[in-house]
């Protein structure tokens, strides 16, 4: 199985095997696993690798400590040049890069949500096949409290809610708890926290013994119903967030918040 190289001292993605189930662990606990732009490359590599893997027929995506995924690492986004149009640029190149491996992998894919999942990670999230979270879960899109436009998770909220609650949800920035989530579709099973891997893990193997032909031909076609409103998000968003990082009312934002968590 692709794993993390071994002389890696502090690996953000984990891996193991459960039969035919891949579980793949992001392992950045103290920052409640918020991922770099290396780290989400990191991630498409081993999606990427996974569904080459005819050993590996589901796939399981889980969080170290108490985050599932906070989304992105401030420390870096707050360090761009509004000088220079391209780190917004790259940035999103970065992230629709993971979204495409998330939306294209043939193989089933389930979210084990043991924590926080913030901004593009609750975004990743809503990509899954199906969502397992306990009570203790937290979820939402906060990037507005930071200055940071919402674009790309607008559309995706969007596809599972409508346009009313997603608005509400974008323009406050506000978190839902797991019950919420759960009453709005947007989590599947509400487990106790003790039962949140068995669960997932049992949710993948029941999709894994789908036949694989129909599974793949049938996420093909999800996938094409929503193609064009995901590329349009994406080409907005290159547009916004080039304009609001070039004049840097997103970085002050960020730095004003790692000060006041600092």
């Amino acid at each position: 199985m692709i794993g993390i190289q071994p002389d890696d001292p502090d690996p953000y993605l984990l891996t193991s095997r459960d039969g035919e189930v891949a579980v793949v662990t992001l392992n950045r606990p103290a920052k409640l696993n918020a991922w770099t732009q290396a780290d989400r490359a990191a991630l498409t590599r081993l999606l990427r690798a996974l569904e080459a893997d005819d050993g590996v027929r589901a796939v399981v995506l889980t969080g170290a400590g108490d985050g599932w995924c906070a989304g992105q690492d401030l420390a870096e986004t707050a360090a761009f040049d509004p000088a220079d149009p391209a780190v917004a640029r790259d940035w999103l190149d970065n992230c629709e890069s993971l979204y495409d491996a998330v939306r294209s992998i043939s193989k089933p894919t389930v979210a084990a949500l043991n924590g926080v999942a913030a901004g593009s990670g609750f975004q990743v999230a809503l990509l899954t096949d199906v969502r397992v979270a306990h009570a203790g879960v937290l979820m939402g899109q906060p990037e507005v409290r930071h200055g940071i436009p919402s674009i790309t998770g607008t559309w995706v909220i969007r596809e599972h809610l409508g346009l009313s609650r997603t608005s509400e949800l974008v323009l406050s920035g506000r978190l839902m708890d797991a019950a919420e989530a759960r009453d709005a579709g947007l989590v599947h099973h509400l487990v106790a926290a003790g039962d949140l891997m068995p669960t997932a893990l049992r949710v993948a193997r029941e999709l894994s013994e789908q036949p694989r032909d129909a599974v793949a031909r049938t996420k093909s076609w999800l996938r094409q119903l929503t193609e064009p409103g995901y590329r349009r998000a994406f080409e907005a968003a290159r547009a916004e967030h080039g304009a609001a990082f070039a004049g840097g009312g997103p970085q002050h934002g960020m730095r004003a918040f790692l000060g006041r968590s600092s």
